[in-house]
């Protein structure tokens, strides 16, 4: 994985600006320790960051075609079919001075045009300059697993991996409006919304392409309806084979690779059939596999709505049946409360979207696994395409008129900690949701003539995969990147998407459990004990001491006068901190804890950031 930037100007001679498009460079450091170059030309200055994964020696970037006048491109990702599309190039004429998938992806571009996109299996975020026509592409994977933002200027672009990058140049400002805080608050992820004011993401599956006639943009991919004609059985069968190529697929890398072991079904699933992949191919190591805990945490621990029991003895159950090298980290308070780890993950989120420790307790865990490896495998979007989730088979979140993980939340009191500081209703809030929600009911394709429980099911999983899970890989991506680890998500793969998306409900739940396919596919693979046991969240720490040192911190903010107070009044936050801990617990994002988290969040954000904020 790397890190890409780039600006294109109609109107400049962009030849002279190596020391803009460099500065926009270096913010990406983090995402490309490896190496780094730029490119220029009149029109466009590209810049890229490189994390070497495949062809450590070869696939240096801005990648040239060939002589002046050929395409250029800087690309962040993973091709998994590289080595099949490079053998058909071959066969069309193409010759290849590396061994890396960059230049595989250069060449379909050059052989297949804009229609090389669809070739790719794999996840990616890429800029193509073609001096041929003076027009950029911007092109993302099916999926959205990889970020990619832009700014239009008067005569042209800016664009990069994060917004910090645009944000390093002059013609970028870091405003943020109403609609920028609400995107932040709500947590819904709308496609396309980069949430500073002037900067768009590119949507998932999506060509951008710029030129001195303006913007234009296609779809490549989308999800879509289909009769689902499998059997049972043979559905199950159907995701433990896809499964198991998909990740078998994913373990190419020049480097080692890991995976990320919670003890949940999700992750001891790509952990299993990670392992046997390496078995089969006789690498001789074992896999390694590595879990987050914290200090004291399996004796203090207690049981609730959301965490059941510990992760860790599953996690050690699963290493052993399936022979990884296991490798806990462990936490404490100090480690998720240290300065420098609070601002490298808003530094590398760009944004105050935290959820609560779990960003900070993985970063640290990043860390720990880059000093063993570069590439790991995660478990992200199984919940969302199996029907994990507890808001999958709650009725009031099924039946409710609104995104289905905000329910859950509300139900428990959740916003009650928003309202209390006003902001759910100073921000409309509520129509801000309903808005975005109806907007992404339009979006969802259907079967004709589908109607009643499989209908609304068809829909919750269409809006779990495009808007929830895109808030998670983004929060993955940024937050292992910023530790230069590459993290790969196998349940994200296209093929397996589009075949559980058209699998009916009364086959995904067949047996009345949160992901019945799932675990029926993975039966003989994983034990029994993390086959039926209930869905737990990623691990957070109980440990109150955290939240009272929050409680400080906040303290100590409205004492100095902080940013926080552009957000709610003095009075109104004193509500926060003068509530019970523990407050609005079951609140998951806007629980008081939470709450008080991201205030905090913002309050360093908008001093780090020099963020205007017009309401």
């Amino acid at each position: 994985m790397c890190g890409i930037a780039g600006w294109v100007s109609y109107d400049r001679d962009l030849t002279g600006e190596r020391d803009t498009i460099t500065a926009m460079t270096a913010t990406l450091e983090y995402r490309g320790p490896d190496a780094g170059g730029v490119w220029t030309c009149a029109r466009a200055a590209l810049g890229h960051r490189r994390l070497a994964i495949i062809d450590l020696e070869g696939g240096r970037q801005p990648m040239a075609a060939g002589d002046d006048g050929l395409p250029v491109m800087t690309y962040n990702g993973e091709v998994y079919n590289y080595r099949e599309l490079r053998e058909e190039l071959r066969g069309l004429g193409h010759e290849f001075r590396t061994a890396s998938d960059s230049e595989v992806v250069l060449r379909a571009y050059l052989e297949w045009g804009e229609d090389f996109a669809g070739r790719l299996d794999g996840i990616f975020a890429l800029a193509i300059w073609d001096p041929r026509t003076e027009e950029l592409l911007l092109v993302r994977d099916r999926m959205g697993v990889k970020p990619l933002y832009y700014y239009p200027t008067p005569d042209g672009v800016l664009f990069g991996s994060e917004p910090k990058t645009i944000l390093a140049h002059d013609e970028a400002e870091a405003v943020i409006d109403a609609d920028g805080l609400r995107e932040i608050f709500t947590i819904v992820k709308t496609p396309g919304h980069g949430v500073f004011r002037g900067m768009h993401e590119v949507r998932p599956a999506t060509v951008l392409r710029l030129s001195r006639a303006g913007r234009s943009e296609h779809r490549y991919w989308r999800l879509r309806a289909r009769p689902h004609t499998d059997d049972l059985d043979t559905t199950i069968a159907t995701v433990r084979r896809l499964l198991s190529e998909i990740v078998d697929r994913q373990l190419v890398a020049d480097v080692p690779v890991g995976t990320l072991l919670s003890g949940g079904l999700d992750s001891s699933a790509i952990t299993a059939l990670a392992a046997a992949a390496i078995a089969r191919k006789g690498a001789g190591e074992p896999l390694k596999a590595f879990s987050v805990d914290f200090k004291g945490h399996e004796s203090r621990f207690q049981a609730n709505v959301q965490w059941e029991d510990p992760d860790t003895p599953f996690a050690v159950e699963v290493a052993e049946h399936v022979g990884a090298e296991h490798i806990i980290v462990e936490l404490d308070n100090a480690e998720i409360l240290d300065p420098e780890v609070r601002r490298s993950v808003l530094r590398a989120q760009d944004l105050p979207v935290s959820t609560g420790d779990m960003e900070y307790s993985l970063l640290v865990l990043c860390r720990a696994l880059k000093r063993e490896m570069t590439v790991a495998l995660s478990g992200e979007a199984a919940d969302e395409l199996f029907g994990g989730y507890t808001w999958f088979h709650d009725e009031d979140a099924v039946q409710s008129d609104t995104f289905p993980w905000h329910s859950p939340f509300r139900k428990a009191g959740g916003i009650g900690a928003l309202r209390d500081i006003g902001l759910w209703d100073r921000l409309g809030l509520e129509e801000y949701v309903k808005r975005r929600y109806a907007e992404a009911l339009e979006e969802v394709p259907r079967l004709p003539g589908e109607s009643g429980l499989e209908a609304r099911m068809r829909e919750l999983t269409y809006l779990n995969l495009t808007r929830w899970e895109n808030f998670l890989l983004d929060r993955k991506d940024r937050i292992s990147m910023a530790a230069s680890l590459e993290v790969r998500v196998p349940f994200t793969d296209h093929t397996l998407v589009e075949y559980v998306y058209n699998t009916p409900w009364a086959m995904k739940n067949f047996d009345g459990r949160e992901k019945s396919l799932l675990r029926a596919a993975m039966r003989g693979v994983l034990p029994d004990s993390v086959l039926d046991r209930k869905k737990n969240p990623y691990p957070s720490t109980q440990d109150t001491g955290y939240e009272e040192a929050l409680r400080e911190k906040l303290a100590g903010i409205l004492a100095d006068g902080g940013p926080a107070l552009l957000l709610a009044s003095e009075a109104e936050i004193r509500t926060l901190l003068d509530a019970p801990p523990g407050a609005y617990s079951m609140g998951g994002p806007w629980s008081a804890r939470a709450v008080i988290e991201r205030l905090i969040e913002f309050n360093t954000w908008v001093t780090l950031y020099d963020v205007r904020v017009e309401l």
